[in-house]
């Protein structure tokens, strides 16, 4: 008897000691780390989805037919402009330049013998020798065989110019494309696909858009499009690996054109590519950063979520209490922007809000925002 007593007195005694500390605890309140919150200012970024392209991509077309002669560029070199890339054969082009400088030199003969004839009728006219209506005809001849001459000068330069043009050059500066043209082939000026691509990639035209709402904004903050264009950030570029271009981009066209099927407009903006990184066709996303002055910020360790409702324990007298809030995430994946709910002043839990409950007694060190 005398053991289960002391037995049951110990246990008393253990009880007792526990519900003394747990309402210690409870007077001194559970320590988390606290924050007071103030107004601050946070540079955000919205991403737009773009396509690459080379500051000139010109497709380089065959403008006589013929069969090809020479393939005279290698693909993915690079060519300048004038540079010869195919030979189309010339010979039947050589063959009609000849037969066009021919019809000149009968054409220039036979002006010229109708101006002999027109100076000598003239001269018999004058001394009367002649009617009114063989000098109208003389005049008539050596008008017709100025006519023809023009009409042989016109077809020696177009004969002369489609010669020319079996020489396929290169249009522009840049890196030649990929060709399955070969020796042999058969080109046309009316052939759909193009003999190559060049491309200018010394810089890059990257397109996006933006909500017609947006490019309101723009127009109401800055007063107009050249004014909102010139205050314009610099952009960033996000690759297709995920990776973010070395170069900033500066945007130089905002399209004054409202696309009637996305309801978006066009932008463009311009990116160097000295390390030719950047190549026409690829996608990337444009990062357009902004900033938010005197917005509230919080840490997201200091909120909770149910049925995709925020919330966050605001210390009221020592305990906390649980304050929905409306809330804009931050790109760092790190803070919330308060829309509503906190206001600057307000005490919060800054860690650890997902083990509290609403009306638990907290205390902890005070700390601002920086």
């Amino acid at each position: 008897m005398k053991a289960r007593s002391v037995i049951t007195i110990g246990l008393g005694l253990l009880l007792f000691v526990a519900c003394k500390q747990q309402e210690q605890q409870q007077v001194e309140g559970e320590n988390y780390p606290l924050l007071t919150l103030k107004p601050e200012n946070r540079q955000l970024s919205v991403k737009y989805s773009a396509v690459i392209e080379g500051k000139q991509d010109v497709e380089v077309r065959p403008q006589v037919s013929g069969t090809i002669t020479q393939v005279c560029v290698e693909e993915g070199a690079h060519v300048q402009k004038g540079q010869v890339l195919f030979v189309i054969d010339q010979v039947p082009y050589e063959a009609a330049l000849q037969k066009a400088e021919a019809a000149v030199a009968t054409a220039e003969a036979n002006e010229a013998t109708a101006k002999q004839t027109l100076e000598g009728k003239q001269l018999l006219y004058e001394d009367r020798v002649i009617s009114d209506f063989e000098l109208r005809t003389a005049q008539n001849s050596y008008k017709s065989a100025k006519a023809a001459l023009l009409q042989a000068q016109a077809e020696k330069r177009d004969a002369e110019n489609n010669l020319s043009y079996t020489l396929v050059k290169s249009p522009v500066d840049g890196f030649a494309g990929m060709t399955s043209y070969r020796i042999g082939a058969l080109v046309s000026a009316s052939m759909t696909d193009p003999l190559i691509r060049v491309s200018d990639n010394s810089d890059m035209y990257v397109y996006f858009s933006l909500t017609e709402k947006q490019v309101l904004s723009l127009t109401a903050q800055y007063g107009s499009l050249d004014k909102a264009l010139e205050s314009f950030p610099e952009v960033s570029l996000e690759l297709n690996d995920g990776t973010v271009y070395e170069q900033k981009g500066k945007v130089d066209v905002i399209s004054g054109i409202i696309d009637k099927t996305t309801g978006t407009v066009s932008m463009r903006a311009v990116f160097g590519n000295e390390g030719k990184r950047l190549m026409s066709g690829g996608s990337a996303n444009v990062i357009v950063p902004y900033d938010r002055e005197e917005c509230i910020v919080i840490p997201q360790g200091g909120t909770y979520e149910i049925q995709n409702r925020i919330f966050a324990y605001k210390v009221v007298d020592g305990k906390a209490v649980s304050t929905p809030i409306r809330v804009f995430e931050v790109n760092d994946g790190k803070e919330y922007i308060v829309e509503d709910g906190l206001k600057a002043g307000d005490v919060i839990v800054s860690e650890g809000a997902g083990l509290l409950k609403d009306g638990t007694v907290v205390s902890g060190t005070k700390t601002e925002e920086n």
